[in-house]
């Protein structure tokens, strides 16, 4: 057998994000035509310029639009993108990138993708025609085209929140699968069988969807399902649990009882604990509560959420740490786990 050959380590990037030399060399015309098309000039023929809009979509080519006097000054922005700010975790993450940027003398320059996926390929698109310092976006699964933008920058990428074994560039985060196995196993330790479950769109939120698999495994090594579950394609946030928990309520099949309900997120755990005490269901009695995140809000509650706490500070503030430390020609690692927190609460 063959021995495996080593992994090579990426080393540092420096700015770019192709030529358009290289864009003309691929497409075999001159750097005027490929120009031409980018500034949509009348002089192409169709022909021409779709193959050249081909070439570029392929190599991932993005235009410098500080071409010229400003092209060769340094940035000292860095774009960073988010799927919301609606979404309260998100705030805390940027106050980690922010205060870390701030001591390195750069700045934040933000989008929002509202998890979608399309909409995050035009902001990385448009954010890299800027050419920044580096960039940071949300989780590791992205459309193919800003997955191509992405690989071919020679910007810092680290993509936060999530992990994976083959990063684009870093990134830093936590194990959503196992923060969900952890949940499952603290309720079935518990005593819990039949076990609800309430949140946002799986496919959008794809962090909450690996939270969510984890939580089945584990409810499937015990010998146990989810009794009924309900994700809405809504802002995930405290309105979604408030206003919908009694839609769940109203799946469980005639004759079954939930006795613990598993939430997307803190914020939707504390929208379905305040429908809780509306109705007069008391918990963790009548109906245990178990939510992700550690908010504050959900700690503050008259009876504390059980929950699993991110470290999302601490992830915003690595995130651009890495990124200002390959700037300085530094190696920072690939992949960096940062951990998560059982809260034991009192809502189960």
């Amino acid at each position: 057998m063959s021995e495996k050959k080593p992994v090579k380590r990426r080393t540092r990037r420096s700015q770019g994000s192709g030529t358009l030399s290289e864009v003309a060399q691929a497409a075999q015309v001159s750097e005027m035509t490929v120009s031409r098309v980018l500034r949509r000039k009348d002089k192409v023929a169709d022909k021409t310029r779709d193959h050249v809009l081909k070439v570029i979509q392929d190599l991932g080519y993005v235009p410098n639009r500080l071409a010229g006097a400003l092209a060769s000054s340094s940035s000292n922005q860095l774009a960073v993108i988010i799927p919301s700010l609606r979404n309260i975790v998100f705030p805390e993450v940027l106050s980690g990138i922010t205060d870390r940027l701030d001591e390195a003398g750069y700045q934040a320059v933000i989008g929002i993708s509202d998890y979608n996926q399309e909409r995050e390929a035009s902001l990385i698109e448009a954010m890299m025609s800027w050419r920044p310092a580096g960039i940071i976006v949300t989780n590791t699964r992205h459309s193919e085209q800003a997955t191509k933008v992405l690989r071919v920058t020679k910007s810092p990428v680290v993509e936060m929140m999530d992990l994976t074994g083959s990063p684009i560039d870093m990134c830093v985060g936590l194990d959503h699968h196992k923060a969900g196995r952890e949940m499952a196993r603290h309720l079935v330790a518990k005593g819990y069988r039949n076990i609800g479950y309430l949140g946002c769109d799986l496919i959008k939120d794809a962090a909450a969807g690996k939270r969510y698999a984890g939580f089945c495994d584990a409810l499937r090594d015990a010998g146990l399902c989810i009794a009924t579950s309900l994700t809405v394609d809504e802002p995930s946030g405290v309105g979604l649990g408030r206003h919908h928990m009694s839609a769940l309520l109203a799946k469980v099949p005639q004759g079954q009882k939930l006795d613990a309900v598993y939430f997307s997120n803190d914020a939707v755990a504390v929208g379905a604990q305040m429908y809780c005490m509306a109705e007069d269901i008391r918990t963790p009695e009548d109906l245990a509560l178990a939510g992700f995140s550690g908010l504050e809000i959900g700690q503050a509650m008259p009876i504390p959420l059980t929950t699993i706490r991110s470290k999302r500070y601490h992830v915003g503030w690595l995130s651009a740490d890495y990124v200002v430390r390959r700037l300085r020609g530094e190696d920072p690692p690939r992949v960096t786990d940062a951990g998560f927190e059982l809260i034991e609460g009192a809502t189960a």
